[in-house]
Parts: structure tokens; sequence; C-alpha cells
């Protein structure tokens, strides 16, 4: 009998038999609070209704135009829509299907476009699976192992991940800065150097907020060398840090954006944009693909810009995020088995550490699988594991914030114990 692959791993062992919202029904006849939303891809809830309407109607017109062959309406709708929250200057966009393919392109673009060969990415960072993205993650080797060997020209510089190196995020910035200063010197000379690439929270590497003087310090480097700055929004992007663009939150724009996951609600659609200038520089047939731009997919991204825009969403990640983290705060004041608490809008990460300040993977995978039966559907990330992540939808609600604390800390007492606990 066929079965999928047995390394593809669920996190959890629900069965879906439809969703709404914030909500997901298990063909259990159970239904769950969804802060996973298909890793940050289902931006505007479950199955919007405008979303489902605008995907309905395209697939009744045409599936697939494929797009350097004709062109469809949608896509250049698409465009027309982006270039109203793309940041000023970056007018040229091009589509592909995965986040994977919009970071390859990316480094394509840079490289041809400096005629440098070298990218510095930075630790902790995920930009995908295939083989040139996984040459750029530094999440953790399981992206990576197996296959060597990986694409050349990459090299790696410090995080300024302060809870990790125990300072505060002033003193974790100076010394990320100073060690890519230092990178520049001794292992990839800026006239070498094609980009700079970097998510503005991490992803996969443990929901790590960018520090905005980071990112600035990024942006003086790259204009003082002649560096591209490429900032990896897959994840980060359309509204969930609580400004439509992660990198909003510093002063500093990108010379090249990639975008993916909750620009179309879940249908697989990605794509960079860049200055006119800058793309122009691209070779002949090094952009395109069967299915990229595909029409139904964009046709709800279109969908997915106008109900973000039209009911508030940005706006609303931002109040809904202070909420769930102050609430995590207020949690994690009562157990000390979690060590840090961070994030930025929708994006929250719940760090496990054991007494002696180690990573605990364990209680992190424990208090992931016990909020399963308490109705709430979280994962994990980090290099290590030991990171809890919360990405609810950019529609949810007070009370469904609420409700999802709860459930997060009865998920928690079930695994560890609270300090009043253990004196009684």
């Amino acid at each position: 009998m066929t079965s999928l692959s047995p390394i593809l791993k669920q996190a959890t062992p629900v069965v879906v038999d439809h969703a709404l919202g914030s909500w997901v029904f298990g063909t259990d006849g159970e239904q769950y609070l969804d802060f996973t939303t298909g890793i940050g891809a289902t931006s505007t809830g479950h199955c919007h209704p405008k979303v489902v309407e605008a995907a309905r109607e395209q697939v009744g017109k045409v599936i697939h135009a494929q797009y350097t062959t004709v062109m469809h309406k949608p896509l250049l709708e698409l465009t027309e829509k982006l270039g109203e929250v793309l940041p000023e200057g970056l007018d040229s966009v091009f589509y592909a299907n995965s986040g994977s393919e919009a970071v390859e392109a990316a480094v394509r673009l840079a490289r041809m476009a400096t005629g440098r060969p070298n990218i510095v990415v930075f630790q902790g960072g995920f930009h995908g699976r295939t083989v040139a993205a996984a040459s750029l993650t530094t999440a953790g080797t399981k992206f990576s192992a197996g296959f060597a060997p990986l694409m050349a020209g990459v090299h790696m510089s410090a995080f300024p991940y302060a809870y990790r190196y125990g300072m505060d995020e002033a003193t974790a910035v100076a010394f990320a800065l100073k060690e890519l200063d230092y990178l520049l010197k001794t292992r990839t000379a800026p006239e070498d150097t094609a980009a700079f690439l970097i998510e503005p929270a991490l992803g996969d590497g443990g929901y790590l907020p960018t520090p905005p003087a980071f990112m600035d310090g990024l942006r003086e480097r790259a204009d003082r060398h002649g560096i591209k700055l490429i900032f990896d929004e897959v994840q980060a992007g359309v509204g969930r840090t609580g400004k439509f663009w992660g990198h909003q939150h510093s002063k500093s724009s990108p010379d090249i954006i990639i975008t993916a996951k909750g620009i179309a609600s879940g249908f697989p659609i990605s794509a960079i944009a860049s200055s006119t200038e800058t793309m122009a520089k691209a070779w002949p047939g090094s952009q395109g693909g069967t299915y990229g731009g595909n029409a139904v997919a964009a046709a709800a991204g279109v969908a997915t810009l106008e109900v973000i825009k039209e009911e508030g969403l940005v706006d609303n990640a931002r109040v809904r995020g202070n909420e769930l983290l102050a609430g995590l705060k207020d949690i994690q004041s009562r157990f000390p088995a979690i060590g840090d608490v961070r994030g930025i809008g929708l994006m929250a990460g719940i760090e496990f550490t054991c007494p002696d300040g180690t990573s605990d993977a364990a209680t992190a995978a424990a208090v992931q699988q016990a909020a399963i039966p308490q109705g709430l559907l979280t994962l994990t990330c980090g290099p290590e594991g030991n990171v809890v992540r919360l990405i609810p939808a950019l529609v949810v609600t007070e009370a469904e914030i609420a409700t999802g604390l709860e459930r997060f800390e009865a998920a928690v007492g079930a695994v560890v114990s609270a300090p009043a606990a253990v004196g009684a």
C-alpha cells in the first residue's frame, strides 16, 4: 500500500476535515485553535470568504496560463497591488512558486547585478531546502546535511542573539556588527561580496526579531561597499510583525525583498522585488518557470491584499501581538522552565531552558504535544528544538488570543510545575 514518505513527520495527529478563520476542525470531531497557520501561510485565516470566492471564480476562467507565454489579469492586478505596499524604489517583480525558489532568484540576481560571487548570511537564518537555499540556511544542520557539496560562496556571520550570548540587545548588536566587519576583513572581501541576506525575524532559527539597529548597520555597510541588502520576508512579511514588512521596524529598506507564505493566504506563490535598474541586470533566461505566478494563486493574492487593507489586519497583528506577548510574559513569570519569551506582532517564541541555562528541547516538545488535547496547535523551532512558536492568523481576535494563552498555560502546567506547586 502506497504511503507518504516516512521522513515526513507530523507535528500533530490531527486530520483536518475543514477549517475556518483561526479554527481547524478535525475528522475526530474536535476543534482546535490554530496557532500554526500553515507555518504562517494562511495569513487571512482559513478559507476567508473573499479569498475563496476569488479563487473559485478564477478556476472557472483559467487555471494555468504560463506567464512567459501569455499574460493573465490576476498577475497584472497582483503586481499593481504589490506596488502599493512595496518599499519605495522596488518597482520590478519576478514571481515563482515557493520561498526557496524566490530566495534562489534573489541570490542569482544579486550575483548578476554586482558581478560578485559571495553571499553573507547570519547564524540561525532559514532560507529553504533546495540546494542553494539550504546552502544559505544555518538554522540547523538537518536542512543541509547529507547532500554535499553545497553551493560555494556562502559565508556566515553572527546574529545578535542577545539571550543566547547573555547580553543586552545593544551589546549583542555591537558584537554582531563587529564580527561582520571582521568577516569582511578575513573571509570575503567587500569587493567579492554580492549580498547580505537576512530575515527581519528569524523563523526556524528560533523566532528572534532582528534588532532594528542591526538591520540599520547592515544597510550602512551595504551602502559603503556596494553590497546588495536582501531581506527575506517569506515568513515575517505581509503584516505578520505588525507592520506590512518586518524590516519596517528599522529605518532601512532592502535592495531586494523576498515574499511568499502569507501573500496569498496559503496558495503557492512567491516573488522577489527590486528596482527596475537592478532587475534589468539579470541575465536573459535566468528568470522563468512553468508554474510561477499561477493565475489562481495570483487571484488569491489580490484578494488577500484587499482583505488585509479593508479589515485593518496589519494593525490587528500589532495589537493582538502585544496582547499575546504580554500574556506569555505573565505565564513565564510562573514557570522558570521558560527561559525567554520574545516576539514581534503575531510571531511569538517561547524558549525552554534547564536550570543550568542549557537548552531544554524535551520540555518544549512535551509542551507542544500537551497543547493538542487542550485544543491548541503550535510548533517548535530553533537549532536545538527548544522553542515553541505561536503563529496566529492576522484575523485572530482578542478572545482567541485569550483562549490561546489559557490553553498554552494549561499545556505548560501539564508538563512542568510552577514554584508554588513544588513548594506545596
